[in-house]
């Protein structure tokens, strides 16, 4: 016998190389000591946290985060997801046939008792990378984990435990997503700041080389039988 796991979500993890995660971190703790020199990013956001600021995607380290991993992430979770799929079925989402593009990427620090709701992301791609976690932060409580929520509500009495996938927050560990996938952070208790940046990306379909620009259509081009 055997379990068969249907319809599962798709999440890219991975975690950054200490040579890139260190000037994340210095950037990090530049801007928190400085707010006011960042736009402030709580007010298009849902989180309730003590500190959200946009941060340049020309800052050095924030430029060698998106061109190194982010939009290679997307694209490493597009080719494993839509690859499955037959080639009638990929739509625009074929090699050349698209673009990725970094839409914004934000700075989020989480003191004790902040938290974040859950929700969803616009765009097409998001994703957290976790830069500084307090210790007392374990998998022995929920207290500062992400969530991932899926469209039944979570309920342990009746088995129903794949609704609510926590995973514990590691500095330079970072997960990528659908922008729609809903999520959630915890609170957590006692001293010490979580520090995390997330992030939107944009999937673009461009028009096929050999075409002139027209509206693309995820439909399938198959031949179909003709009726009577």
């Amino acid at each position: 016998m055997d379990v068969l796991e249907l319809f599962p979500r798709h999440i890219l993890e991975g975690d950054l190389e200490p040579a890139l995660l260190s000037p994340l971190q210095r950037h990090a703790e530049a801007v928190l000591q400085q707010p006011e020199r960042s736009p402030d990013a709580s007010t298009k956001l849902a989180g309730q946290l003590t500190q959200q600021r946009e941060l340049s995607l020309q800052e050095p380290a924030i430029a060698e985060l998106c061109n190194s991993v982010l939009l290679p992430g997307c694209e490493r979770w597009i080719r494993h997801v839509i690859d499955k799929q037959p080639p009638q079925g990929r739509g625009p989402w074929t090699p050349g046939r698209y673009q990725l593009r970094m839409v914004d990427v934000w700075l989020n620090s989480q003191q004790a008792g902040d938290y974040n709701p859950t929700h969803t992301h616009g765009g097409s791609f998001s994703g957290v990378i976790f830069l500084q976690v307090p210790p007392q932060i374990s998998g022995e409580s929920f207290d500062g984990q992400l969530c991932f929520h899926g469209p039944e509500e979570w309920h342990i009495q009746s088995f129903r435990t794949g609704m609510a996938h926590y995973v514990l927050p590691k500095p330079g560990r970072f997960y990528i997503f659908p922008a729609w996938q809903p999520h959630s952070v915890m609170p957590f208790r006692g001293d010490g700041a979580r520090w995390s940046l997330a992030f939107n990306v944009m999937a673009i379909p461009q028009p096929a080389a050999n075409t002139t620009a027209r509206n693309l259509s995820l439909s399938s081009n198959r031949p179909r039988r003709q009726g009577f």
